[in-house]
């Protein structure tokens, strides 16, 4: 098992978010590494979204505090004394009747809040590490996507998803939350970087694509479960996710790193292959390969981790075989197969 520098070792970080899907195997890995670890839920006292917590802690120091994205000064005291800050936290609302303020204001204000925290922390903070998410960069409307020779699309750090094209997406349920997201998104990340930049606080953003793998939460909605509801007969694992992997890295990386947004894409693929895929590796189960309209079985736009993977970081899984290995037992543990 690697460990940290031996100047960050049992150093304090804040992981916000902990009732998260990828918010609790951050913690998992840290913990391991053998850093001391501060993480941040809503309420402490519900037993159900806090349960993993208090299974982590058997690996070593975390403690939980109570915050709130809302609240001005509430991550004060998690943030307090850390060497690093991962901003997991994040509003995933599916149900709400005002998706504008349940998931993009919420997004962009506590984002902001806990930026603050960090600026009134920056005696020990060395690194503010932001989650962001492909939804940030994929939405740049069909006029301004220019192709290669190929017909593909390359999708790079420099792309951002276009507000005034997610506003002309039609009004319908998924369209509506992915215009809310994908605001939200790309809102945070450039006031978060402006916070950054006024304060002199250092900030690189992870922009992960749907991420798969095991994780100790197992409650909630989370892009795992979205894929796993292929095996499920829907159409809609002890591996680490890379997207984990890759904040621990770049935290780690220091000034090395080159900074900015990293985008973490580990598999280029459709909705149509990844059925026929697990289809063909799990026939015990009732994947449906039909039904996706014209989605085409090779990704006419490619996510590009080209920069993540020039500061040196390796993906544990290198394609879907690797990634989808424990698939069936974190489907288990989420209830979602037998």
């Amino acid at each position: 098992m690697s460990t940290p520098a031996a100047d960050e070792r049992r150093k304090t970080v804040c992981v916000t978010g902990g009732s998260g899907y990828i918010a609790s195997g951050l913690i998992k890995f840290l913990l391991e590494k053998g850093y001391a670890v501060n993480t941040t839920v809503r309420n402490p006292d519900d037993e159900k979204k806090t349960s993993h917590l208090k299974d982590l802690q058997a690996l070593g120091p975390l403690k939980i505090f109570r915050a709130d994205l809302n609240e001005e000064g509430s991550f004060d005291e998690a943030i307090t004394g850390c060497v690093f800050v991962f901003l997991v936290a994040a509003p995933v609302v599916v149900d709400s009747e005002n998706l504008e303020e349940d998931i993009t204001e919420t997004n962009v204000r506590g984002t902001l809040n806990v930026m603050r925290s960090c600026v009134r922390a920056r005696a020990t903070v060395k690194r503010v590490v932001l989650t962001s998410s492909v939804a940030a960069v994929l939405h740049e409307g069909r006029t301004t996507m220019q192709g290669g020779d190929d017909g593909h699309v390359v999708v790079d750090e420099s792309s951002w998803s276009d507000l005034d094209y997610l506003a002309t997406l039609p009004n319908h349920p998924s369209a509506n939350l992915a215009k809310a997201y994908g605001a939200g998104k790309v809102r945070s990340e450039k006031e978060a970087s402006r916070v950054a930049r006024e304060n002199g606080i250092s900030l690189v953003t992870v922009l992960p694509v749907i991420v798969v793998g095991a994780a100790p939460a197992t409650r909630g909605f989370n892009s795992s479960s979205l894929v796993l509801s292929l095996l499920a007969g829907e159409r809609s694992l002890d591996r680490r996710p890379a997207a984990v992997s890759s904040m621990v890295f770049l935290a780690e990386k220091g000034e090395a790193a080159a900074g900015g947004r990293y985008l973490c894409c580990g598999a280029n693929t459709t909705v149509a292959r990844l059925a026929g895929f697990l289809a063909g590796k799990f026939p015990q189960y009732n994947v449906k390969t039909d039904g996706f309209g014209d989605v085409a079985e090779e990704p006419r736009m490619l996510i590009s981790s080209e920069k993540l993977v020039g500061e040196g970081f390796e993906y544990e899984c290198k394609n879907l075989d690797d990634m989808f290995d424990d698939a069936v037992e974190y489907g288990k543990a989420l209830g979602m197969l037998s």
